[in-house]
Formats: structure tokens, sequence, C-alpha cells
């Protein structure tokens, strides 16, 4: 389980908020411990408001999204776009929109609380079917197109897929694996079906199954920055809109 930077953050605040207050209205001490603690309770708010409300900021772990997305890219998430949660709790408080087919969304899948960035194939009541690595859904064939000139691998083939006219890139392998020989499955109401862009190589809802509506965090909309283990120098070149 990855580390729970939310719940700590907001713990940390709660504390920091609470030698505020008692420093305000009960010891009112102009320097010392108590006095430092308290003062960093806005800056504390501040930071805890915009990562619960507006914009996350996340590192990519693994290869399940390439090519759209590599590993070591720093990517941006809009928390408010899909609605306004609580943090730690994730309650909706503020209905805004509805994640679309095509979108890039960061959220906790049902069997763990880890964040994972998919993307949306399908919606509550479709019927997904994944036939030898093609992606059908109630019944139409998503158009994939080959990028030759992309092909990271004698194995693997870089190409574009249309989602109902959201156009993006997708990887798989000349040979399916058993993730992408035959999957069929309908999609419950307030239910998501996810899928990872590099098709052979991502554990999505073919695995875990489509992910409830109150377990969304954002949608992944930029990345800023690209800096991994093995670059010693952080890299702007692939900063950018996300598709």
């Amino acid at each position: 389980m990855d580390l729970n930077f939310e719940l700590i953050l907001t713990l940390i605040f709660l504390l920091s908020g609470g030698f505020w207050l008692l420093n305000k209205f009960i010891v009112k001490q102009e320097e010392g411990l108590i006095e430092f603690a308290a003062s960093l309770a806005p800056v504390l708010g501040l930071v805890l408001f915009l990562r619960s409300f507006l914009i996350e900021p996340f590192q990519i772990p693994s290869q399940s999204m390439v090519p759209t997305l590599k590993v070591g890219d720093f990517i941006l998430v809009n928390k408010w776009t899909y609605g306004i949660r609580l943090p730690v709790l994730r309650t909706k408080v503020v209905d805004i929109s509805l994640p679309e087919r095509g979108d890039v969304m960061v959220f906790f899948p049902p069997h763990e609380d880890r964040y994972f960035i998919k993307r949306v194939v399908g919606l509550p009541g479709d019927k997904i079917h994944v036939l030898n690595g093609v992606l059908y859904i109630n019944g139409d064939k998503m158009s994939q197109q080959l990028l030759p000139d992309m092909a990271e691998t004698a194995r693997a083939l870089v190409m574009t897929e249309n989602l109902d006219g959201v156009e993006h890139l997708m990887q798989k392998r000349t040979s399916p694996t058993r993730l992408s020989q035959n999957y069929s499955s309908v999609v419950p109401a307030g239910h998501y079906f996810m899928l990872g862009d590099n098709r052979d190589n991502s554990s999505d809802s073919r695995v875990w199954g489509p992910v409830p509506e109150e377990r969304i965090v954002g949608k992944a909309f930029a990345r800023w920055m690209f800096w991994n283990k093995f670059a010693s120098i952080p890299s702007f070149d692939r900063a950018g809109t996300i598709h």
C-alpha cells in the first residue's frame, strides 16, 4: 500500500492548527516551539486545500500507460472536474461532471487503497469485449491504426486508437497475451471500466473489475516534467497536455 500522504498532511495540519489556537488564545507565545508549530498552520492549510480540491501532482511508477505516459513522468491531476470530495474521507460533496470515454483517470482500484492511473474505456451499462488485442464497445469495433515509425520492439506495436472520437496512442504485442485474447464484461451502474494504454502489460479492469464512482481521484490533464532514477537531470521535453 502506498504512503497515504493526504492523511498524514491532514493530521499534521490539524495538529498545527491546534497549536495555533493554543498560542492565540492561551499561551500567546511570540517565539519558541509552540509559536513555530502554530506558524505552520496557514501554509499546511493552503497546501492541503490545493492538493485536496484543485490540483495534485503524481509521478508515474509503471509502464502500464506507455506510450502515453512513461515511468518517470510527473503529471498533474484535476481534483474537482469529477466533483469536489472531502480529503481522506473521499465523500463527494459537490457534483460537477462525470468521467467520459477516453479520459485518463487516477483512482483507487476496487481491491486496494493504492493510486492507479488508466484510461476510461467503459461507461456504466457498456458491453466491453477485447478480442485478439482489439477493443469492442457495445458491439462496435474501436479502430486502431499502426504507427510503424513508433514501434518500440519487434514484438510491440505502437498504434492510435479511436474511442468514439477520442484518439490516443496505445501499445500492444503482435501476439496478444492472455489479457487481450478474449475478454467480455458488462459495466455495472456507477462503475467505470479502465484499461492501460500498454494493453498487454497492464493490471486493469480485466484483472480486478470496474472501478466504483466513489473511488475516483481525478482527471490527469498534463505532463510537466520527466525524471527517473536513470536520468541525472530533470527534463521538460515531454511537458504538455495528456491525450
